[in-house]
């Protein structure tokens, strides 16, 4: 059913309520109490890579005094939290800013569309009610915050497995976990060797429901470092000054810490190498060769480092009912998985960890004024605002620290801009790359979901203000002192434009 009448007006949408969206959007509130902000989700509940991943054990590989929002405490005593306690936490958020009178679910944006004669933002959104009958609806805005992450919802990689349809039992992907599997007594084969994995691995040896055997099967080694789950320094710090300082003074210690760990490892890496692999030595039962499975082949942080919580994965080892093989997939069988060595891994059930499939804007094609947007084209002004693209900014987080650390400095950035458009009574603020700006890649790890999005993702410059670290540490310094200059060209839309239903109500 279309809904023609059905046009709202707002000064400012974010698409996406996962814990980016949802954070912006207090932000953006607090800076901006007089404008209309509208939060857009399009599944039926907050929460986003929270909420979508269900598989046993799903947690942050972050600790949550960084993670977790600036303004809002971290107060569990689990500083490496499993989801629940995060989609709480955001439960939390929401409920205690009143987010909620803001937020639409199951509000899916379908295009967006630029008009520089309207200085607005044609977002066509499908509204889903809980019957589950669709309607269309119409939101013209002057700004749009996209908050969506980096990977696509419905649809994790699984690359082509020969023999896969002669494997007779589950074969399951983490992304797409079905509610309340049982994999009690199931011997169980997880193919992949990043953090999902080594997630999983304790996590379905836990409890009652237990599986009788798990192998990670990988064809490269992961860096795997232990990481107390309990920051006890943050519960003394708590006590000693309060909620809100202690957590404040624990997030300044845990950014110096991770970058200085980070910092160290990538200069020095034959020594992060060296100190990984003998950290890694004294957890590992005496069968089990570092050498052969737990020594990979690029420097640290080439790839995101893997955290265990109390060095869980390596107890599960050592508990004598899980391994670790690296080799090759030949084709599944009927029982399980042949391997290149010969060897035969006998499964109940495989797990596809093989990762995720990038996507920039939540899928979203923008178009600006009747001509489709390329990304692949665009570079990112501080990181942030996307050249070419007027009145748009997205949330990227770090590689190498906590996702959310960036985002208080992107809503600075946002917020500078408007204040500059509303100062002056410009309507159009859009990045111009300077001609022959030398550009990089945007990301700077060699994970295989990065590198097969390569082609699709936007640049960055090698030069402020087009560029961004990914530490904290270096890219905040980035954000100091003036963030709007002269490549960002505001501009006032033409007065006979016809304005029409574009923001008689906001």
């Amino acid at each position: 059913m279309n809904d023609a009448d059905a046009t709202e007006a707002a000064d400012i949408v974010v698409i996406g309520a996962g814990i980016s969206g949802i954070g912006a959007t207090q932000h953006l509130r607090n800076d901006f109490p007089d404008k209309k902000i509208i939060l857009l989700e399009s599944r039926d509940s907050i929460g986003g890579t929270w909420d979508l991943f269900r598989y046993p054990g799903v947690r942050s590989d972050s600790d949550l005094h960084t993670y977790a929002y600036e303004f809002k405490p971290w107060r569990h005593r689990s500083a490496i939290a499993e989801a629940p306690l995060i989609r709480e936490y955001l439960d939390e958020t929401v409920s205690e800013f009143g987010l909620d009178t803001v937020l639409r679910l199951r509000h899916r944006v379908t295009s967006a569309d630029w008009s520089s004669a309207e200085a607005r933002w044609t977002l066509q959104v499908t509204a889903t009610d809980d019957a589950g009958t669709e309607r269309t609806k119409t939101i013209k805005t002057r700004f749009v915050f996209s908050a969506t992450g980096y990977y696509r919802y419905d649809e994790g990689y699984t690359p082509h497995f020969e023999g896969r349809d002669d494997f007779r039992g589950d074969i399951l992907h983490p992304q797409h976990w079905p509610e309340d599997y049982d994999h009690r007594g199931k011997r169980v084969v997880i193919i992949g060797s990043g953090a999902t994995a080594v997630t999983m691995l304790p996590a379905m040896l836990t409890g009652d429901g237990a599986a009788a055997h798990v192998t990670m099967l990988q064809r490269t080694p992961s860096y795997i470092a232990s990481q107390p789950r309990f920051d006890n320094i943050a519960v003394k710090l708590t006590k000693l000054l309060g909620a809100k300082r202690g957590y404040a003074a624990t997030r300044l210690k845990n950014i110096w810490i991770d970058f200085l760990l980070v910092s160290t490892l990538r200069k020095f890496p034959d020594f992060g190498r060296k100190a990984l692999r003998k950290w890694t030595l004294k957890e590992l039962p005496p069968h089990i060769d570092v050498d052969t499975h737990f020594n990979p082949p690029y420097a640290p942080w080439d790839e995101r480092l893997c955290v265990t919580p109390d060095g869980e994965f390596f107890k599960a080892l050592r508990a004598g009912n899980a391994d670790v093989v690296t080799d090759r997939i030949d084709r599944f069988t009927e029982d399980g998985i042949l391997l290149k060595s010969g060897k035969t891994l006998e499964a109940d059930v495989i797990v596809t960890a093989t990762g995720l499939v990038m996507q920039m804007l939540g899928g979203i094609q923008p178009t600006v004024d009747g001509h489709p947007v390329k990304m692949s084209d665009a570079l990112l002004y501080r990181g942030a605002l996307i050249s070419g693209i007027p009145n748009w900014a997205m949330m990227l987080g770090y590689t190498k620290a906590s996702w959310t650390l960036r985002l208080s400095n992107v809503c600075r950035l946002v917020g500078d801009v408007l204040r500059r458009m509303d100062a002056n009574g410009y309507d159009i603020a859009v990045p111009v790359v300077p001609d022959g700006l030398p550009t990089a890649d945007l990301l700077d790890l060699t994970a295989g979901y990065m590198q097969r999005a390569k082609p699709e993702l936007p640049r960055q410059g090698t030069e402020l203000p087009w560029r961004m670290h990914t530490t904290f540490v270096k890219d905040n310094r980035l954000f100091k002192g003036r963030l709007v200059d002269e490549n960002i060209q505001f501009s006032v839309r033409a007065p006979a434009a016809d304005l029409t239903g574009a923001a008689a109500d906001s």
